[in-house]
């Protein structure tokens, strides 16, 4: 239980005191912050979201690059077990990328946010909060439509609960503080997936779809609540086939109150 609040109170840490904009005087321009009943009364949207093209692309890249690794799943799985230097350096993710644990982070950096008055705080973890249960229905979803068995015996491997919920977090954090904060939340998302392999908990196609479930679950509900628009676009090669080129521009927008 104490290594689960030391976990919520890193990450929370770590979302309030990297992210740039939560530093920034307010001003009378910012909106009131979001109320409790608000994050739940939104998630309709939030999942309306989903239903887009980009949303559709990710999932099938995902989907592909998983199928892509099953062949393999067994063997990358029992590399990554039987690799003490893995176990050792993995070791910390396990508990960083539970799904108690990303949720506990995002309502602490709500509560601060209220707290202390700062709107953009407030904002960035009622994102993140409903970023986590959208995530969490997608997520247990698949698991119980599928029905996975993980290498250690258990049940619902596909898709991993922690590549998606980290990833989530990271992909919201990505669209709200910009891509110097994006980069390195993205690579911790990446290093708590990894620890799912070395602790024999899920297969590689697992976490990757996972990590694919996270970012469309964090884009759900950025999509209009941010300066930053992602775009996803197909572009077809010589040979057949297809290369997915992101762009991002700058537009108007900020989340309702």
């Amino acid at each position: 239980m104490q290594g689960a609040r030391f976990a919520c109170l890193v990450v929370t840490g770590l979302v309030l005191f990297a992210c740039p904009t939560l530093a920034q005087a307010q001003t009378e321009a910012d909106p009131d912050p979001p109320s409790i009943a608000s994050v739940f009364s939104e998630l309709g949207r939030d999942f309306h979201h989903l239903a887009s093209r980009d949303s559709a692309l990710i999932l099938l890249a995902a989907g592909g690059a998983s199928l892509a690794v099953s062949h393999a799943d067994d063997t990358i799985t029992r590399r990554a077990v039987q690799s003490p230097t893995l176990e050792t350096v993995l070791d910390q993710g396990s508990l960083m990328g539970d799904g108690a644990i990303q949720i506990g982070a995002a309502v602490s950096v709500y509560a601060f946010g209220r707290a202390v008055h700062n709107t953009r705080a407030a904002v960035l973890g009622a994102d993140l909060l409903q970023a986590q249960l959208v995530n969490g229905v997608l997520t247990q979803t698949v698991k119980y439509a599928v029905n996975r068995t993980r290498p250690d015996g258990g049940r619902y491997s596909f898709p991993s609960g922690h590549a998606s919920a980290t990833f989530a977090t990271a992909t919201v954090l990505t669209r709200q503080c910009g891509w110097r904060i994006g980069v390195p939340v993205l690579a911790m998302a990446g290093y708590v997936a990894a620890s799912r392999l070395s602790e024999n908990q899920h297969f590689a196609s697992d976490v990757i779809f996972g990590a694919g479930i996270g970012i469309v679950s964090g884009r759900s509900m950025t999509i209009r609540k941010t300066t930053i628009a992602l775009t996803v676009t197909p572009m077809p090669l010589h040979g057949g086939g297809v290369w997915i080129m992101l762009q991002e521009a700058k537009r108007p927008g900020g989340r309702s109150s």
